[in-house]
């Protein structure tokens, strides 16, 4: 074990020493890389999630997400094995983006409502695209055809609850490390579900007890150096993949990804898409839409599939933000590989009975060029991120409120 870990040190020793050689032998080429990725850190990644970031620390402090949590404790535990918090986490993750949703899991931990093992089944299917980056970005940006929408939507946010189904049964014999979290237990409340929200959401605020001052200057403080953290992974990930082109590796991993497109009968463009979308998501999304005499079913398919691995640029956003909590970083791995597998079949199965939609999505939203693509993400990203969250909201809690009822009824009788 201990000569595995220090052959391991020495690799990754050995590896920065060359990074590093590269970066003088071609100062000009990874300057460039350096500020392509700072472009993108700047220009999408700071407005749209910044914001988010500040807002989501705002409302943990009034209660507004212990409120939700009770709503949607109901639906939640049953489905996926988390508390109900995990649904306003959920909806603030499909609605925003990665790594939203693993911060909010971080804060959650810190308060103590949730155990290890239910914040690693969190992390692992709220990780997702937004709406926004897989509209704007990918289908009207990259792919030139605002058409795709709807499947690969579908695709993308239909593979991840199939994840959070699917990890339900993670850890099914308690944890030990779970009792250091001391979760809230949850017993059988007779008063009605509505009262016990806006209960847990006033118990929360005066828990809390900072004033709103001091709440928002907290909050932008966090917000500023967890932005700043993403930013500078993207970069960093920019000039390695830079670095590894230079070096003739990429070149390598290409060979081999094509020889296993062969295998599989797929078209040998799409290896750009993939081995830039397994470092970073929009280098392998824009490589993915690109693909020259590929059909688009094809094409789509291996977005979705970049969309839900998502990149080692996030997954490395991911990793620095829970590793402090002690979640372990191979239920994130696997989920991501499994939602990238989902996702690829989901896209070649609703090609056909979502063409309707596709044809509607032409006609509403008739937006072709990437001139048109960057001004739809930067004058809607925001509020259209926030009334996607609204609108996940509120039918997460009229089916949490349903089920409740239901439930009610049920024991009365």
């Amino acid at each position: 074990m201990r000569n595995g870990r220090a052959l391991a040190s020495l690799a990754i020793g050995l590896s920065c020493a060359a990074i590093a050689a590269y970066f003088v032998i071609f100062p000009q080429d990874v300057l460039d890389a350096a500020l392509k990725g700072l472009s993108i850190w700047w220009d999408v990644l700071f407005p749209s999630l910044f914001p988010f970031f500040v807002i989501s620390e705002i409302m943990l402090g009034f209660g507004v997400v212990h409120f939700f949590g009770t709503l949607l404790d109901p639906l939640m535990r049953p489905l996926f094995r988390i508390p109900g918090l995990g649904g306003f986490v959920m909806a603030m993750g499909f609605a925003s983006g990665y790594p939203v949703a693993s911060k909010l899991t971080t804060q959650l931990w810190d308060q103590k409502v949730i155990t290890r093992t239910e914040g690693e089944r969190l992390v692992a299917f709220t990780t997702t695209s937004d709406p926004i980056f897989l509209i704007g970005a990918v289908c009207i940006g990259f792919y030139h055809d605002v058409s795709l929408a709807p499947v690969l939507a579908s695709a993308h946010y239909g593979a991840a609850v199939v994840i959070g189904l699917m990890m339900r049964f993670y850890k099914g014999s308690s944890d030990p490390q779970d009792e250091l979290a001391a979760p809230l237990v949850k017993l059988h409340n007779p008063k009605p579900l509505l009262y016990r929200a806006l209960q847990s959401m006033h118990r929360a605020r005066m828990n809390d007890g900072r004033s709103f001052g001091l709440l928002l200057r907290q909050a932008v403080e966090s917000s500023f150096r967890l932005i700043i953290v993403v930013g500078g992974l993207v970069v960093f990930f920019a000039v390695i993949l830079e670095t590894l082109a230079l070096s003739g590796v990429l070149a390598v991993i290409y060979a081999a990804v094509a020889a296993l497109l062969k295998l599989l009968a797929l078209p040998l463009p799409l290896s750009d898409g993939i081995v830039n979308g397994f470092f970073e998501v929009t280098l392998g999304a824009r490589s993915a839409g690109e693909a020259s005499g590929v059909p688009l079913v094809q094409k789509a398919a291996i977005g979705a599939v970049v969309l839900s691995w998502a990149g080692l640029s996030v997954h490395a956003q991911i990793a620095s933000l829970v590793s402090r909590c002690g979640f372990r970083y191979k239920p994130f791995l696997f989920a991501r590989a499994m939602h990238s597998i989902i996702a690829f079949i989901l896209v070649l199965i609703l090609w056909n009975p979502l063409q309707g939609a596709r044809e509607a999505a032409s006609v509403w939203l008739p937006v072709e060029s990437s001139e048109s693509a960057a001004a739809f993400t930067k004058l809607w990203s925001f509020p259209a991120a926030a009334l996607t969250l609204g609108a996940l909201l509120l039918g997460f809690s009229l089916l949490a409120v349903t089920v409740s009822a239901i439930t009610s009824k049920t024991r009365t009788r």
